[in-house]
């Protein structure tokens, strides 16, 4: 048995073999959907036009070539999926743990409730530290919409910031 841990060692594939540990399985799936929607003319290779036509047909249609190459200058080289998958792997890396995550919006709802109301987190968002641009406003609650009291749901947000993913009901 030792030969084939070397050989495999020898590959050189640590670096590509250690990314696909990060993820459990369904995750991998679902990176593997996003890269294949994103890879509009399935080379295998996530070009500056595969993005360009993707967020057209979100309907960002006015995206600058700068904006597009920033993006793609992101990854080391060509962006195949295991570059892509590293490179999800490496901003989830510095992502707080779920836990972490949730114990920090539990100050704002002493109640316990697992709901804050939109127009507070909004006020929080816009106005402390880091703030929030109203665009990015916008895309919070398209993402996370309140329900019709005006709460939003907390701890569905800090799942998804450490999962990529809804939490199946």
């Amino acid at each position: 048995m030792a030969p084939k841990k070397a050989k495999r060692r020898a590959g050189g594939g640590e670096g590509s073999s250690n990314v696909f540990s990060m993820f459990e399985q369904s995750q991998i799936q679902e990176y593997k959907e996003a890269f294949t929607i994103i890879d509009q003319n399935r080379d295998g290779i996530i070009s500056k036009d595969d993005l360009r036509d993707v967020l057209a047909s979100m309907g960002q249609l006015n995206v600058k070539n700068e904006e597009l190459e920033a993006m793609i200058k992101e990854a080391s080289g060509p962006i195949n999926f295991t570059v892509f998958l590293t490179m999800f792997g490496e901003k989830l890396k510095g992502a707080d743990p779920e836990d972490v995550i949730v114990s920090a919006f539990k100050v704002l709802d002493p109640e316990a409730t697992g709901l804050i109301k939109k127009q507070f987190l909004e006020e929080l968002l816009t106005t402390q530290c880091d703030r929030f641009s109203a665009e990015e406003m916008k895309n919070l609650w398209a993402a996370f919409p309140p329900d019709v009291a005006g709460n939003v749901d907390y701890k569905n947000i800090c799942y998804v910031i450490t999962h990529g993913e809804e939490k199946e009901e």
